[in-house]
């Protein structure tokens, strides 16, 4: 997933969020920005997500909180004031990603990320 990668590369290389961490918080903000343009790929990542209920989303949500991770980067030092800076280094250069990069909802996802918020498919 280009966006997935894009971001952690964004947020680890330049504000030095930790790798990991970084990597499963993104993960569900990348694939609900994307879902839209993924249905086949939404369903069958759905079908495997216990509690579910058809909704790889609100499966990932679940997931996450059953292992109680950290959900926001705030939490490892990422400043909401650098929220902007981070989406515009994000959206700096075209890469391959299964919707097109748009730096307002992309913005809007890094807020997202910074606050720990639960990944909503309405980016």
């Amino acid at each position: 997933m280009g966006l997935h990668h894009k971001l952690c590369h964004t947020l680890g290389g330049s504000f030095e969020m930790p790798h990991a961490e970084t990597h499963t918080i993104v993960l569900p903000h990348a694939i609900s920005y994307n879902a839209p343009h993924m249905p086949e790929v939404m369903k069958q990542l759905a079908s495997v997500l216990p509690e579910s209920n058809g909704d790889a989303i609100a499966g990932l949500n679940v997931l996450l909180d059953k292992l109680k991770v950290e959900r926001s980067l705030k939490a490892y030092g990422f400043k909401e004031g650098d929220v902007d800076k981070a989406a515009e280094l994000a959206c700096g250069n075209v890469y391959p990603n299964p919707r097109p990069i748009e730096k307002e909802p992309i913005r809007e996802l890094i807020r997202r990320v910074w606050a720990g918020e639960s990944a909503k498919a309405n980016l």
